[in-house]
């Protein structure tokens, strides 16, 4: 509905006009000024509520200097704005109009009055402002104090009510940031023709106005009616510099710590964008190694654009030296990784020590799965996770397959229990995930064929529906087969693969296994034609136990239709496109994350005391070491430091326990004493190949998967991911309203578009 303006001889109209629209104010003192200055009759029996509510006056009845143009929160008023152009006159040029805004006639007495008010007013600034003069005048080194350090001048009165309001426009937003509130309300099309619904942000807003915020109310009624109160582009500009403020705590300690290394979770949907969240590693100032969320990086297709993007926001926008780093590591899903392999090696070139590692976080064998670029192994990991998924929609469902597994594991119950748990799990993510599934296969393939042909409908079609699909995939002979070649490819990296997920002495010794994986695996390959026809034959007797036709993939039959050669089998076909390309992969990343450096590394392991113990105290720390010797603070005593550290726990006390972890060795009393042996350990614990020791410092991973969880993928918002996340990071309240201030106040006004016009009550 359009705002009139209520002065006399005044036609001017919210939707012909952008000038801004005023409220009559509340107060009953200016309120009373601006129905004299009208002189309206019809005016001076309302309440000041009424006209607060039906009455508007528009822009052009107020002298500039009462509007605050260069503020961030568009037009608005003054505190004691007072309207004094008006056109009193251009009604008597025609005599016989009608008029609704009939203009008061004032009497002789009346207009001596109003100007006797003028010029006591007049004096009573006068007065004031010789007043102020002189209390300087009299107190000059007060004030060359006071700015001495900096030349700022004290706030005004306006500027100060400015602070407090942006304060709580912040408070608002942090407030939804933390509790998980999105920006929008209702749907477009949920609400009623006609009917104005506000968003959650501006019904908060009202709310804390309605709960008598004096500085929110002051602003409501000064603030032009046919514009939002605080408008979309206000909330992006306040939420990024809400992110921005928060991160830089969490960065502050990074930099105060100096090494940390880099970690990126799978690729994710932020309101329709792929974004790669980003996290850190370091150890802060209490000695625990932390991994924390620090934002998202919008994800690029092209590779050599992602790496030079990825180093621009580390480095430029968040400010981290990546001298520094130590550490590199990404997990995503198989269609991601070749490129973020271009990414890690990008960085490799510039900064030598950010080591390529594992992410402790992520099974060896589901990182190796998922970096294999053959189609047909991306695709039997998808369904894998859509099966698993499925099941976990309901009780009901998880139910129904561990029915199925106590009827196929009536001769087995201990095996059956132990793979009803499983199931209960995310059991997608184990090292032994391929050996789980090849035998939970007859019970899934059975599970999801009953659910789709249930004929006492205890499923609806949603459901129904996905188990057919999901049948369909499962029973597929290329899932078949390719789900067994990495059965069998994994099983020479499984425990290899355990050990690096448990206590520092495994990872330590593994270290040193890595060589013999290799070789098996290089047996494998020379001899591929033997273990193939193996893999093959197991595949076809599953295939032949679930009454699945043996036959080679419809795309390459497709293909090579009219062309396929008589001797072209779907063994020698399966030998060429999926096992040999797998068993080479594999080998050349394993080659490719334990590096000689991420090797070296990892041989200095034997700093943490137990596995000093298990070598005999027998170590050659320092041999490995060099490639930190730029970190050490005191590299020219490393030799004689190691040496009287091998001698403090091999003539320990025999009440006294070797501390066995990283963790248990930083938190020594005593590790002051040793430097460089702190120095070492702090860098080795932040490789991402590490466990993190403590799970109260390794919320990060576990607050980003509980967002994108519990957050519709249109409602998600990198802004407040990041405020939700890091829910108890404190946050200076004040350093955001002043950075918001000299950012963009003084930038002009921002434009008046229809999309930001709407009437605030």
């Amino acid at each position: 509905m359009p705002n009139f303006c209520a002065a006399p001889n005044c036609t001017r109209k919210s939707t012909q006009s952008d000038l801004a629209f005023f409220r009559f104010p509340r107060d009953p003192a200016r309120c009373q000024k601006w129905v004299e200055n009208c002189r309206r009759a019809d005016l001076e029996d309302k309440t000041p509520d009424q006209l607060n509510k039906h009455y508007r006056l528009c822009a052009k009845h107020f002298e500039t200097s009462m509007i605050c143009r260069t503020s961030p929160y568009r037009t608005v008023l003054r505190d004691n704005a007072i309207p004094t152009i008006f056109d009193l006159t251009s009604h008597l040029n025609n005599p016989h109009s009608r008029h609704r805004k009939r203009i008061k006639e004032l009497s002789e007495d009346e207009i001596r009055t109003l100007k006797q008010k003028k010029i006591d007013e007049t004096s009573e600034q006068e007065q004031k402002h010789k007043e102020t003069n002189n209390s300087n005048a009299q107190n000059p080194s007060e004030e060359e104090g006071e700015g001495q350090d900096e030349d700022i001048l004290p706030l005004t009165l306006e500027e100060k009510e400015n602070k407090e309001y942006l304060k709580s426009l912040f408070e608002i937003l942090i407030l939804m940031g933390k509790q998980n509130i999105p920006l929008d309300g209702h749907e477009a099309d949920e609400i009623p023709e006609g009917l104005f619904t506000p968003d959650n942000f501006q019904a908060l807003l009202e709310c804390r106005i309605n709960s008598g915020e004096e500085v929110l109310r002051k602003r409501f009624e000064t603030t032009a009616v046919n514009t939002l109160f605080c408008s979309k582009t206000q909330q992006r500009q306040m939420l990024e510099i809400c992110e921005s403020c928060i991160r830089e705590e969490t960065l502050r300690e990074v930099r105060d710590s100096h090494f940390f290394s880099i970690i990126t979770d799978d690729v994710v949907d932020i309101a329709g964008e792929e974004h790669l969240p980003v996290l850190v590693r370091f150890v802060d100032e209490s000695h625990n190694l932390r991994e924390e969320f620090i934002g998202f990086l919008p994800y690029e297709a092209d590779a050599e654009i992602l790496a030079v993007k990825f180093h621009t926001m580390i480095t430029e926008k968040w400010g981290l030296n990546m001298e520094y780093c130590r550490g590199q590591a990404y997990i995503v899903s198989s269609g991601f990784s070749s490129k973020m392999k271009v990414v890690a090696s990008r960085l490799l070139e510039k900064y030598p020590q950010a080591i390529y590692t594992l992410c402790s976080s992520c099974a060896l064998n589901t990182w190796l799965a998922k970096s294999v670029p053959v189609m047909g192994v991306s695709v039997a990991l998808g369904t894998i996770e859509e099966v698993c998924s499925f099941f976990h929609r309901s009780p009901q469902l998880l139910l129904e397959l561990d029915n199925v597994i106590s009827v196929l594991f009536q001769n087995s119950k201990e095996r059956g229990k132990e793979l009803k748990e499983i199931c209960h799990s995310h059991w997608t993510g184990r090292h032994d995930a391929f050996e789980i599934l090849v035998e939970l296969l007859q019970a899934l393939v059975l599970c999801l064929d009953g659910i789709n042909s249930d004929t006492n409908v205890r499923w609806n079609n949603c459901i129904a529906g996905r188990a057919f699909v999901l049948c369909s995939a499962v029973t597929d002979f290329d899932f078949i087969v390719t789900i067994v070649v990495l059965k069998n490819v994994l099983s020479f990296t499984r425990a290899f693969g355990k050990n690096l997920q448990r206590q520092t002495s495994d990872v330590f010794f593994a270290a040193g296994s890595l060589t013999a994986v290799l070789h098996s695996l290089n047996e494998v390959m020379e001899n591929i034609e033997v273990y193939h026809e193996f893999w093959f034959e197991e595949a076809t007797n599953l295939a032949t136990k679930l009454d699945i036709q043996m036959k080679l993939p419809g795309k390459f039959r497709r293909a090579h239709q009219g062309n396929l050669e008589s001797q072209l089998t779907s063994e020698s076909y399966y030998k060429e496109t999926l096992s040999v390309p797998t068993v080479e992969h594999i080998i050349q990343e394993l080659k490719d994350i334990f590096s000689e450096q991420h090797l070296k590394a990892l041989k200095c392991l034997s700093l943490v005391p137990s596995v000093m113990g298990q070598l005999k105290f027998n170590t050659s720390e320092e041999h490995h070491a060099d490639m930190y010797r730029s970190d050490l603070p005191k590299p020219d005593t490393l030799s004689a430091e190691l040496h009287c550290w091998r001698i403090k726990w091999k003539h320990r006390g025999k009440d006294i326990e070797l501390p066995s972890t990283i963790y248990e060795a930083l938190h020594l009393p005593d590790i002051k004493f040793f430097p460089n042996v702190y120095a070492l350990l702090k860098v080795l614990c932040i490789l991402p190949v590490m466990k993190v020791e403590n799970e109260r410092y390794e919320n990060g991973r576990k607050r980003l998967k509980a967002y994108l969880r519990n957050t519709l993928t249109d409602q998600r918002s990198s802004n407040l991911a990041l405020l939700n996340i890091n829910f108890d990071i404190k946050h200076d309240l004040n350093l955001m309203v002043d950075t918001y201030i000299k950012l963009y106040t003084s930038k002009s006004e921002l434009p008046t578009d229809n999309s930001e016009t709407v009437e605030n009550t």
